[in-house]
């Protein structure tokens, strides 16, 4: 029983060769970014924003966003009332907590309740004693990632403050923002362990090992999909897809609803919409599989081209991926490229991060081709991730209909330009193939 058990542990923390870590090594670790992301980011986070003072308030079971960004790996909820301040200095950022506890490792409790009971006051009393120029609290009109501050806590401080602070108070939406879509160079070597796990379920999940032609649904490989993840100690931001398009179907077949509860056969191209969650972040991919007819090792070349005019609508979008052009401004140009060459694109690229829909500069929705207001006003900064999410239509005369070649792959936009986080998909993969002592 003992070697069962050994064994399972072992199976369920190796990928490939990709080591999971095991929960007490990821609680060390989400401890030390936390304690970098505060002490080194936050204080030029503060300072480009103009934000002399953050404040941060939430209560157990209804959290603010931002709050969970920060949350100590060993506590699953924010407690009671919390309430986080963080104050630029000249050394840095005072990061404090009005509450009971010391709020994890790295943001010291400064409320002593027995000599001070109201916790409003003693928040206005810290704040007095900072006089900050700039408060911002997390209200938010674009981003509900920035809106956390619900109207109960925003009357309790408003109440406790002084009327000459109160006027300081304003929106701290962009630091917010700025916030959760930043990535430290720690984290960026994480993401692309993340993407690398992602990637090889996804091949693991598009083979004979879990398919087999003629038998296997669709919504089978969605909740092997499930059960892979949680056997790897990991978790899905989102509940996966697995959809197929064929011949002799009704154009667009992968969104007509019923093609996510089929049969897998050969000669079929498979979809899949797969996202995980580990170490406060997550990855969110799509890609492409075609399942081989018993004469075939390779996949029809009709379907290879249709592949390459999606990866060339990637890349007319990530080719205006500039410093400081709004979301908007990129999409309206890739649009207009893709097209000018020939293509029928739909673009629907979000922020990813701590969040799968994260904050930060969107690029379109599949709704929206002509943009979003707000959200997609955002500027494009350094040090930023995003899911290049996106579909080209494309007419198969062997099929005599239009499928949609529908992609997402993580990528980073950084002081060198645009990569993607693990690479992207190129090439169709083959469920089927034969081995390669095999004729």
């Amino acid at each position: 029983m003992k070697n069962y058990i050994l064994l399972l542990y072992l199976c369920s923390t190796t990928l490939f060769g990709q080591h999971i870590l095991p929960l007490r090594e990821r609680a060390e670790l989400i401890d030390e970014i936390q304690k970098e992301r505060i002490e080194k980011l936050l204080p030029n986070l503060m300072q480009e924003q103009n934000i002399d003072l953050w404040v941060i308030i939430t209560r157990e079971y209804n959290e603010d966003p931002i709050v969970k960004t920060l949350l100590p790996p060993t506590w699953l909820n924010a407690r009671r009332r919390t309430i986080l301040v963080f104050s630029k200095t000249k050394e840095g950022v005072d990061a404090v907590a009005i509450t009971r506890y010391n709020f994890g490792k790295n943001i010291r409790s400064i409320w002593n309740k027995e000599k001070e009971p109201d916790q409003w006051k003693a928040l206005a009393e810290y704040i007095q004693s900072q006089n900050p120029n700039r408060i911002g609290v997390n209200i938010s009109e674009h981003y509900g990632l920035a809106d956390g501050l619900v109207k109960t806590d925003y009357d309790g401080m408003m109440q406790a403050l002084p009327n000459r602070f109160q006027k300081r108070v304003v929106s701290a939406e962009t630091l917010a923002v700025r916030w959760i879509e930043t990535r430290t160079p720690r984290e960026m070597t994480l993401f692309s362990q993340l993407v690398e796990i992602t990637h090889n379920i996804v091949a693991e999940a598009f083979s004979t090992e879990v398919i087999t032609p003629g038998i296997t649904t669709t919504e089978d490989v969605v909740w092997w999909f499930r059960e892979k993840v949680v056997a790897l100690g990991l978790d899905t931001w989102f509940h996966p897809t697995v959809d197929v398009q064929r011949t002799g179907n009704s154009d667009l077949y992968a969104f007509d609803g019923q093609s996510k509860y089929d049969v897998i056969q050969p000669g079929d191209l498979l979809h899949c919409d797969f996202g995980i969650t580990y170490l406060t972040l997550n990855t969110d991919c799509q890609e492409l599989a075609y399942v081989l007819k018993p004469n075939e090792t390779e996949a029809p070349e009709f379907l290879k081209e249709a592949l390459r005019q999606g990866n060339a609508v990637q890349d007319h979008l990530t080719n205006n991926f500039i410093t400081g052009r709004t979301g908007n401004a990129s999409l309206k140009q890739a649009i207009l490229d893709s097209k000018a060459a020939g293509l029928r694109p739909q673009i629907y690229t979000h922020p990813l991060g701590f969040f799968g829909h994260s904050a930060g500069t969107t690029f379109g929705m599949w709704d929206a081709q002509e943009g979003i207001p707000g959200s997609g006003d955002h500027p494009l900064y350094e040090n930023t991730v995003y899911a290049i999410e996106l579909n080209a239509t494309v007419f198969l005369k062997e099929w005599n209909k239009d499928i949609r070649v529908m992609l997402e792959e993580p990528g980073y936009f950084g002081p060198e330009g645009f990569r993607y986080v693990n690479g992207r998909q190129t090439n169709l993969i083959l469920v089927g193939p034969k081995k390669s002592h095999l004729e």
